[in-house]
């Protein structure tokens, strides 16, 4: 199938740790090893896995914020957006929810002042927050209100790709639910692909059509969500399930 809007093969990242004395070296840890999954178009992929194992490098590396090793990451849209887990941290506190939703379209260039008004107080509404919430800081919202903001912002400029990075753990349960059904009825209106990172297994059951299960910086298991949560293949999979008391397979 041509319909992929991300393919990531052989795909290898580490980081230096740095010596702690003198005369030591510094040494390579291997974070992502030997990854290799695609992502077709209006797909919802999740990303299973514990933390530290290797989730939040892999989608940076995907967005440019960091450089792999080795392998390769092709992607139909070359700008893949992202939402982070703390939406208070990813908006600026000193800037009103308006400017922060226009800015990537000053940074984009072509349009005109009307335009990105008119832009700003749409994705309001599509993302469920009233327009005068434009005038408010940061600060003067709830933690789901901030990160409705921050998927508007990710959205902006209608990215192909949204990758969302444990996009509701910070959430409470009732507010989780809300944020997923937005981010479902937003792919089912904007076409959007996403990559849905999280180590809750409930929570990636409600959002994807497929999942890919990390560990230690490998995919050790993926296939489409009946087949992985009702007949896991590996013991690291079937782990997880019995821990989360849903373990319905072999």
């Amino acid at each position: 199938m041509e319909d992929f809007v991300l393919q990531v093969k052989d795909l290898n990242i580490s980081y230096t740790d740095e010596a702690h004395h003198l005369f030591g070296a510094n040494r390579k840890k291997s974070v992502c090893k030997n990854i290799n999954f695609s992502i077709h178009k209006g797909e919802i992929v999740g990303l299973l896995g514990e933390s530290g194992c290797g989730k939040s490098t892999l989608a940076k590396a995907i967005t440019h914020m960091i450089k792999a090793d080795s392998g390769e990451i092709t992607l139909k849209d070359p700008h893949p957006m992202m939402v982070f887990q703390d939406p208070y941290g990813s908006l600026n506190p000193a800037r009103k929810i308006g400017w922060i939703l226009e800015e990537p379209l000053k940074i984009r260039g072509g349009f005109s002042k009307e335009e990105r008004k008119n832009k700003v107080l749409s994705m309001l509404e599509k993302v469920g927050l009233e327009t005068k919430v434009a005038d408010h800081y940061p600060s003067q919202l709830s933690g789901g209100q901030r990160q409705r903001v921050a998927i508007g912002v990710a959205l902006m400029l209608e990215p192909k790709l949204l990758i969302a990075d444990e996009p509701v753990s910070a959430l409470d349960v009732t507010i989780q639910a809300q944020v997923i059904r937005l981010l479902l009825k937003l792919h089912k209106e904007m076409g959007l692909s996403i990559l849905f990172i999280s180590h809750d297994l409930r929570v990636v059951y409600q959002m994807s059509d497929r999942v890919m299960v990390m560990k230690q910086g490998m995919i050790v298991e993926q296939g489409d969500l009946d087949s992985v949560y009702k007949n896991p293949q590996t013991p690291y999979m079937k782990e997880l399930l019995n821990s989360a008391g849903i373990l319905v397979g072999n």
